[in-house]
């Protein structure tokens, strides 16, 4: 003999409504932690690239630097030459800098962390429950 669910009794449909919401909940505890996991490597590899890009774009500059500060210093007066030459590199290249830093911390944003499908599928649990009641 089949038990129709329109003969359950009331505490029984609570009773699976809450083991159902509760299940429901741990699946999107679930689907929270990975989707953190996952935006929290895309973070780590976008903060390695930008870290050993810019060691090994350092260590070249410095031996580029070193032949561009002579180069000007050759096309200035030999009074002011050997102390305005590395300032006049070291404030062109410190801007360069700052503009790279500034590009690749604008690619790490709080957006990047957002668990947009959690979100979205917590907003859609949410009617679901609404509707049933």
């Amino acid at each position: 003999m089949m038990i129709d669910k329109t003969d359950k009794s009331l505490g029984a449909l609570f009773s699976d409504l809450t083991r159902d919401m509760v299940d429901l909940v741990r699946q999107e505890i679930a689907l929270a932690r990975a989707e953190m996991s996952s935006k929290i490597a895309e973070v780590q590899t976008a903060l390695i690239s930008v870290a050993v890009g810019a060691a090994i774009m350092l260590a070249g500059l410095f031996i580029l630097l070193l032949a561009v500060v002579r180069g000007v210093e050759v096309l200035l007066p030999p009074n002011i030459g050997p102390w305005l030459a590395p300032l006049i590199v070291g404030l062109i290249v410190a801007g360069g800098g700052y503009a790279l830093v500034k590009s690749g911390s604008a690619k790490i944003t709080a957006d990047k962390l957002t668990p947009h499908r959690t979100m979205d599928s917590l907003k859609r649990d949410k009617l679901a429950v609404q509707e049933k009641l």
